[in-house]
């Protein structure tokens, strides 16, 4: 515990002096955030300085281990970390689906050669990367996946369609689920190639969605040459990393439920925007409304903390995953309503200054589809059912 109270100290005293004051204020969208590779416009010099700070301590990925650049931190120190970030509301230094998920498969299923190749780049915020996995007929059944990667001695020829890519336009790799065996049974012959966006044959087209954004991409691989060195795990033996994966990914989906570092809380949101009288808020109905999902944002909040104690103390995430996804999600829907409750015919705006670029209502749209990226509510409510209460 000593040995605790001095890294506290130590942790407290380098973020004072080494975050700039800029990065210890609400990050308003994914647009405000730093998300790195190749292609980054960085937003000002200090959020570029804050990366290079971090990145150079493996801050960035504060657990992975020390010899690829990450942190080396125990679950405990990595614990006041994040405490220490948010006692100063310091955001994020990088967000990055190399960290939350390929970063991760790469770790406990890639060769020596991979986790040297991509670990450190990605900690470094060099690399962008995407996921490929949903295809137009294979979404909720991701094992009916036909992407196909034909063998050709030291290399795999890819052909197919991938669909809900995020930020595809904007990555540098991509992380991909291809057929490589046709004849084997569908969850079998699977395996996770990497590839790099510029390859002669991907291409990728944006998908505008209802809140007027695109995050999402159609991503198209037409002969595309993807190196046998870059099969993560064994060939035909994707699928077992794929589900792993996918427990990062809704892990990933289920913390828009929760207050991002820096970010107002929805009380302090509605003081702001409705007012007290008497000490109170002035609206009775939304104080109800708040006061309940407050208690059940403290809740996940706790449950979260708590499937990550258990993660890494040996027990893994698994089905917790979907629980995560599940509710973090909901809790995301109800924020959002909310949100537009508050500010009233305001939260309806969908562009000028005073609606923030209609940040509200977009946000609002936007939150419809968390129920049903990274897999549906109806499937979360059914691995929930199988794995956790055990129903048949």
């Amino acid at each position: 515990m000593a040995d605790l109270d001095v890294f506290r100290q130590q942790t407290r005293d380098w973020l004072e002096e080494n975050c700039p004051q800029s990065m210890r204020t609400p990050q308003r969208s994914d647009n405000d955030a730093c998300w790195g590779g190749r292609n980054f416009t960085f937003a000002s010099e200090d959020q570029k300085l804050w990366l290079e700070r971090m990145a150079a301590r493996g801050w960035t990925a504060p657990e992975w281990p020390s010899e690829y650049g990450g942190g080396g931190l125990s679950q405990q120190e990595h614990k006041v970390l994040r405490e220490e970030m948010a006692r100063i509301n310091a955001r994020p230094p990088l967000s990055s689906f190399g960290i939350w998920m390929i970063g991760p498969a790469i770790l406990k299923f890639g060769s020596e050669e991979l986790k040297r190749q991509h670990l450190p780049p990605i900690i470094r915020g060099e690399i962008r990367w995407c996921q490929g996995y949903s295809e137009p007929g294979a979404g909720s059944d991701l094992a009916g996946l036909q992407t196909r990667a034909e063998d050709h001695g030291d290399h795999f020829i890819v052909n197919g369609q991938k669909i809900w890519t995020s930020y595809a336009d904007k990555a540098d790799w991509m992380f991909c689920l291809v057929r490589t065996n046709p004849d084997a049974k569908k969850q079998l012959g699977i395996s996770l190639v990497l590839f790099d966006m510029t390859t002669p044959g991907v291409s990728t087209r944006p998908i505008k969605l209802i809140s007027g954004s695109s995050p999402f991409c159609e991503t198209f691989l037409d002969n595309v040459r993807v190196e046998k060195n870059q099969v993560v795990g064994e060939i035909n033996a994707g699928w077992t990393i794929a589900k792993y994966l996918l427990t990062h990914e809704r892990e990933m989906i289920g913390g828009m439920g929760r207050t991002a570092a820096g970010q107002k809380s929805l009380p302090q949101i509605a003081v702001d925007a409705v007012g007290l009288e008497d000490g109170k808020l002035a609206d009775g109905m939304l104080r109800g409304e708040l006061a309940t999902w407050d208690l059940d944002a403290a809740a996940f909040a706790l449950t979260a903390e708590r499937v990550l104690d258990e993660a890494k103390a040996g027990q893994g995430v698994g089905a917790a995953s979907a629980m995560l996804k599940y509710y973090g999600t909901e809790l995301n829907k109800r924020r959002q309503e909310l949100m537009v409750a508050l500010h009233g015919s305001d939260g309806l705006l969908w562009e000028g200054e005073a609606s923030r670029e209609g940040a509200i209502a977009r946000n609002w749209l936007r939150s419809k589809g968390n129920s049903i990226e990274g897999g549906t509510s109806e499937v979360q409510l059914n691995v929930i059912a199988r794995n956790i209460l055990g129903l048949q």
